[in-house]
């Protein structure tokens, strides 16, 4: 081959200490300065939940809608957070669609460690847009994804859509 492609953020993840004792990488986000909310990759945030993009995305544009609360599993969740989350992983879905142009989502939880889930003790809902054509070669043969867009011009672009969330709090 000899047009190499790159995803040079993978390296972080794949070189970086897997400590699963250290702090959950979705808490404390809701007291976070706005400048670490977009270093974390945050979209949007509500007094429940926020809504971050994936730092190892699946495809551009792979959302986390994370509740403020660090629990396991859905039963956990007090109902009416279990009715925001849910909510927002609605409008979520609306606002990829329109934002993206996505033709297709696919929308889930990996609940528990055995299910898949790379952080187990906290709770989210992953939402990853997808089209006509997105998966190739490349993730089967080369372990490799090719993102169009870089993550911090994704949540830039992104972010204008989730402003009419109700609870939404605006950037600063």
């Amino acid at each position: 081959m000899t047009n190499p492609l790159w995803a040079p953020w993978r390296m972080e993840y794949i070189l970086g200490p897997k400590d699963h004792a250290k702090a959950c990488i979705f808490c404390g986000i809701a007291e976070a300065s706005p400048e670490e909310r977009r270093a974390r990759l945050v979209v949007a945030t509500t007094p429940r939940l926020c809504v971050m993009l994936n730092r190892y995305p699946f495809a551009a544009g792979h959302l986390l809608v994370v509740p403020h609360a660090h629990l396991a599993s859905l039963e956990d969740l007090p109902l009416d957070e279990h009715d925001a989350l849910f909510r927002v992983v609605r409008e979520s879905c609306v606002r990829l669609k329109r934002a993206l142009k996505a033709e297709g989502l696919n929308v889930g939880l990996n609940l528990g460690a055995v299910a898949g889930a790379g952080v187990a003790a906290h709770l989210h809902v992953h939402v990853v847009p997808r089209w006509s054509g997105d998966t190739n070669f490349m993730p089967a043969l080369a372990d490799t994804r090719v993102m169009p867009q870089a993550l911090e011009a994704t949540q830039a672009h992104l972010e204008r859509f989730f402003l009419d969330i109700e609870g939404v709090e605006a950037r600063p």
